[in-house]
């Protein structure tokens, strides 16, 4: 898989916002990727980032209504990226902190 296919987009939250001054990244990523592979596509996508640790959830959907129409929410994976202490910011999220 390319990196490109790997992460899918980065997960903005007021609990992911907390943890950009600690070099903590969040990200939606591919169900079907592993923490490796992760971590890979995060230091090839980013430069002069090096990754510590990647913590992973799965998510299930959720049962929602709106009316008489019912169905589900779509499933995804999480993945949280902790950079070292040495490694550059993410040059995405600079603005955001």
């Amino acid at each position: 898989m390319a990196a490109a296919d790997i992460i899918i987009r980065p997960l903005l939250s007021e609990k992911s916002y907390n943890g950009i001054a600690d070099k903590r990244y969040t990200f939606v990523v591919a169900k079907t990727a592993n923490k490796t592979q992760i971590k890979d596509a995060i230091e090839s996508m980013f430069d002069g980032v090096k990754v510590a640790k990647v913590n992973t959830a799965n998510y299930l959907g959720k049962f929602k209504r709106m009316g008489r129409n019912e169905g589900m929410t779509a499933s995804y994976k999480k993945a949280v990226v902790i950079l070292k202490e040495d490694s550059k910011s993410i040059a995405l999220f600079d603005s955001l902190s």
